[in-house]
């Protein structure tokens, strides 16, 4: 009973309508849902239609508002084309229409970006500089989102469109793909937003379990990793919540000074239209001194060179028990929550989640940020992952040490 958009395969109307309410009923309001006359920014480009609309309707049965952000599969999120990177030149790669944005952030209550890539490798080949540049030209937007966010007037969350480029580069076909999307965000369970509440319970558990904890340092080991990282007494850990769907792991945005050592990643990395995979990264006083990649190096190296990526933003676990992913899916909202055998273990590079620090994140300084070790990056947050088996060994604050992950699990669970 799938019918066909655009020449792509499209899910049957009832999943596509259980998937909208989870992203309306659940995700938005950070696991709450929609309240009646909130205003929703819904960003998705022409082949997300099918969710696109599904989603626009459910937010005005739930007596809703929307902004739309429908855009040409072309161009994707704030405008990365590749014929504006080819045709346009620094100056208008370098444009960034401040009052429009500011005018969305400042009416939008919840923020939604259904992702997808009609082409995977829409920049392949494009200089990198120039890809970059425009990237990051939406910083400002980032800046304000954030902001807005620290005073609880606005949340943010993500879902996923598979489409035939995705799934033939994850190796798949295009119903395998969305096999694995409707299996991790149970929308074959008869109320998927009951079943993702529930959830919500659990994760919350654990994420209280390692912030009453007052972990000091963790110690990342395994044939491919001997890492330190800080974390400190003013941080707590967070947990899914609807800012991404699905989400299984739990995270913090550890001090970046703290981290020491070197790690590898086995997941490839999509970065500004680039694969970037076998990443090695090594780490002095807190900032990467080495970095490598047996592909796409060089698109590595700009990446790490915005200021403040070349810093930690997070580390993150996910356990294989709560996990449904099961395939690398090239894209990272998925392969950062991929369960398998040993779950994963992630870390980003840039921007650090304010909403990690245990306390009220209201009037913090830019100054305080930073005396507290959380890492200023507007232009980067990039997550990277492997499924090695690892061991994390948590230092706590009486100096004892308790190993806290291992073969893929929480050990207190």
């Amino acid at each position: 009973m799938q019918k066909q958009l655009l020449g792509a395969y499209t899910p049957d109307q009832d999943i596509l309508d259980k998937y909208a309410k989870v992203m309306v009923h659940y995700a938005m309001g950070g696991g709450k849902g929609l309240k009646p006359g909130e205003t929703v920014w819904l960003s998705g480009c022409e082949y997300t239609k099918p969710l696109f609309m599904a989603v626009l309707k459910e937010i005005w049965r739930s007596g809703g508002n929307a902004i739309t952000s429908y855009l040409p599969n072309e161009i994707g999120r704030y405008g990365l084309s590749r014929e504006l990177i080819e045709l346009g030149s620094d100056e208008q790669l370098g444009f960034f229409a401040n009052k429009v944005w500011k005018g969305v952030c400042d009416e939008a209550d919840h923020i939604m970006f259904i992702i997808c890539e009609p082409d995977v490798h829409n920049t392949e080949g494009l200089p990198a500089e120039k890809v970059a540049k425009l990237s990051s030209v939406a910083s400002p937007f980032m800046k304000w989102r954030q902001e807005k966010e620290a005073e609880g007037k606005q949340d943010w969350t993500l879902c996923l469109y598979g489409s035939e480029s995705m799934a033939k580069e994850a190796g798949m076909s295009t119903e395998e793909y969305w096999d694995q999307i409707i299996k991790a965000c149970y929308l074959k369970d008869e109320d998927p937003v009951g079943t993702w509440k529930r959830l919500q319970v659990e994760m919350s558990e654990v994420k209280q379990k390692l912030t009453d904890m007052k972990i000091q340092w963790v110690h990342i080991e395994g044939e491919d990793a001997d890492l330190k990282i800080k974390i400190g007494s003013d941080r707590k850990w967070n947990a899914g919540s609807g800012k991404n769907i699905p989400s299984f792991e739990v995270f913090t945005s550890p001090d970046w000074r703290g981290t020491e050592g070197w790690i590898r990643f086995n997941q490839p990395l999509y970065w500004s239209g680039n694969r970037i995979s076998g990443i090695e990264l090594y780490f002095k006083n807190g900032v990467i001194t080495q970095a490598t990649a047996t592909e796409n190096q060089d698109a590595l190296l700009q990446m790490i060179a915005n200021e403040g990526a070349n810093k930690l933003g997070e580390f993150s676990l996910t356990d294989s028990r709560h996990s449904q992913i099961e395939k690398f899916m090239a894209v990272t909202l998925y392969d950062e929550n991929i369960g398998g055998e040993f779950g994963n273990t992630h870390i980003a590079v840039g921007m650090s989640y304010h909403d990690t620090l245990n306390g009220p994140i209201i009037n913090v300084s830019d100054e305080e940020w930073e005396e507290r070790g959380f890492n200023k990056c507007l232009k980067v947050h990039t997550d990277i992952i492997s499924t090695a088996n690892r061991k994390v060994t948590a230092t706590l604050e009486d100096g004892s040490k308790v190993v806290i992950y291992e073969n893929g699990k929480f050990t207190f669970l």
